[in-house]
């Protein structure tokens, strides 16, 4: 269903460079770029995720009650992919964990505050 999700960094050079390094553990390369924009995606035909400098030349700002999840392909992917998060410098905001049968996820926020989860489905 989704296309697309984009967030917003005021260091577009640091956001693109915690999420090259990020988004490699699911396998993720760099799809589109431009001058205010990098985009991601695992393949051609799957959702991709883009950090954005505003359009509108304000500062991005952190969307409360917005978070984008991160879907791994098993457990140990998620608790990398956490693990490297905050490696690179992002804050935890929930270690990895079974939430409730069937979901498995941990919770960070990036380098400019943005918070996203990376998630397992499956027993």
């Amino acid at each position: 269903m989704l296309a697309y999700v984009t967030i917003g960094t005021n260091d577009l050079p640091r956001a693109a460079a915690y999420y090259d390094e990020l988004l490699a553990v699911l396998g993720g390369t760099r799809m589109m770029e431009g001058e205010q924009y990098v985009a991601w995606t695992t393949t051609p035909d799957a959702a991709g995720l883009g950090v954005t400098k505003p359009f509108d030349g304000n500062a991005a700002t952190v969307g409360n009650g917005v978070m984008v999840g991160l879907q791994a392909p098993d457990r140990d992917t998620a608790d990398r992919l956490h693990a490297k998060a905050l490696e690179l410098g992002g804050s935890d905001e929930g270690a990895p964990g079974q939430r409730w049968e069937g979901f498995y996820a941990g919770y960070f926020r990036d380098l400019d505050g943005n918070k996203l989860n990376v998630c397992y489905f499956g027993a």
